[in-house]
């Protein structure tokens, strides 16, 4: 598609950059187009959090100036090619930004200012982007939903009766509706790839360490979320510089994100369609996946089944370990602040009230067994192929698809081990629903293997070809 054909709102980071470079286009312009779009659409989605449309104007005249000057921002060291400087961008509510305070989603934390960017903010500021906004996340980041205590209810915006996903529920819905085409979230255990999945658009869950971020936790990432994997490959090459506040960061690493070709003859797929656990994919997921991996074949890939390799057992046991992790934070809570809390929420973590001690370690041994089973089943293949969710997005107003505080996690089986295992795992549309509803397909790399699902995840945009207009209206 050209850009001509589009509206500006839709335009991509490169097609804004090219347009920047020729003064076709001015950032200011760009800027003024995303917001209009966000005032057309943001009643009724509810996907953004401490919008400042003088700020960001401010940000885009500055970023003007450089444009007109010959100077855009690109970070010593990067390949000007992987400019961003001008682009509109949003961050995820729990991504700090110096200034704004961090709700969590929830009504029960106290607003006070953070002192200082997070890496993923400090490396975007740095490139020049123009941050809109942050955008809305469910209470602790601990739903797959768009249902918060703080932020009115963000809905997804191919069907507003359905909800986006989550944890990164403002991101997804944000990207897909068009409010620019940059968005950052986060994910320890499918909080990326399943609003990602559930909006249409496509995420990286990168390798445990290539984006810096604070604070670290087992399994927590910082990943792009875009409409086009060319956009978010550019965002890689700001977001995996390296920053000495996350301990586990990766070391530099010279790398060309911008390389998206692959040949895919002769590669060794696996096809993951029973997760093993949690709620079993529905007929038109497995068909869209089924589909999906028929398109590498034909493209000369091998595709082999991949037998389940979780059980019941690990989920369960890392259920008990964040229940426990989360009880200990509500428990420190004054009993006012409590009661702000998402009743489901509430109900989830006093379940851990009376854990015992032997119980609590054996569910957190399950992180390595589930990174053990992972890393052993993928080892065969280059890359595996699964969906991203079982079914399709889910009622706007449910905190999870069974809407069981008791029974979690049935929805995250198939995303879920690769937080555990470090590996990196995209999701992009590959299909729809009879009802419209698009349907992710999940591609997973060995560690550190990032340029690769990238490569494979662009060869696939090409081969599934054009896909249904983006919800902007």
């Amino acid at each position: 598609m050209s850009i001509a054909s589009q509206p500006l709102q839709l335009w991509s980071a490169s097609e804004l950059i090219a347009a920047y470079a020729s003064k076709q286009l001015s950032p200011v312009e760009a800027t003024r187009a995303v917001l209009a779009q966000i005032e057309r659409r943001e009643p009724e989605l509810h996907a953004l959090y401490a919008l400042d449309a003088e700020a960001a104007l401010a940000q885009a005249r500055a970023s003007e100036a450089r444009w007109l000057r010959g100077e855009p921002l690109c970070p010593p060291g990067l390949d000007p090619a992987c400019t961003l400087d001008g682009v509109p961008l949003t961050l995820k509510e729990n991504i700090a930004t110096r200034g704004t305070p961090m709700p969590l989603g929830c009504a029960a934390s106290l607003l006070s200012p953070a002192p200082a960017d997070a890496p993923p903010a400090a490396r975007l500021r740095e490139a020049g982007t123009v941050l809109l906004a942050k955008t809305t996340m469910p209470d602790y980041g601990m739903l797959s939903s768009g249902l918060s205590s703080f932020h009115a209810l963000c809905r997804n915006p191919w069907d507003l009766s359905k909800n986006p996903g989550g944890s990164s529920a403002g991101a997804a819905a944000a990207a897909a509706a068009g409010y620019g085409p940059l968005h950052v979230g986060t994910d320890i255990g499918g909080s990326l790839r399943l609003p990602a999945g559930w909006c249409g658009i496509f995420t990286l869950k990168p390798s445990l360490g290539r984006i810096p971020i604070q604070p670290a936790y087992a399994g927590r990432v910082a990943g792009p979320m875009t409409r086009s994997v060319a956009d978010a490959a550019r965002m890689m090459a700001h977001l995996s510089r390296p920053d000495w506040r996350d301990a586990s960061s990766l070391p530099a690493h010279a790398q060309d994100w911008l390389a998206l070709r692959r040949e895919l003859k002769g590669l060794r797929l696996g096809l993951l369609l029973d997760a093993g656990w949690g709620t079993p994919a529905s007929a038109e997921t497995r068909a869209a996946v089924v589909a999906a991996a028929s398109l590498f074949e034909q493209a000369g890939a091998q595709v082999e089944p991949l037998a389940p390799f979780c059980h019941r057992a690990m989920i369960d046991g890392l259920d008990k370990f964040w229940r426990m992790r989360s009880w200990l934070d509500y428990r420190a809570l004054p009993p006012e602040r409590q009661a702000l809390v998402l009743p489901y929420i509430r109900a989830w973590v006093e379940g851990a009230s009376g854990m015992a001690a032997d119980e609590l370690f054996q569910g957190y041994s399950q992180m390595q067994a589930l990174r053990e089973a992972a890393v052993t089943a993928c080892q065969p293949f280059d890359y595996v192929l699964s969906p991203v969710s079982p079914e399709t997005a889910f009622a706007a107003e449910q905190a999870s698809p069974l809407n069981d505080p008791a029974r979690p996690f049935e929805h995250i089986a198939f995303t879920l081990p690769y937080n555990m295992s470090e590996q990196p795992a995209a999701s992009i549309n590959c299909g729809y629903s009879a009802a419209g509803l698009p349907i992710g397909l999940q591609v997973i790399g060995r560690r550190f293997d990032d340029l690769g699902v990238l490569q494979v995840c662009a060869e696939f945009e090409r081969l599934r070809g054009p896909q249904r207009p983006w919800p902007v209206l």
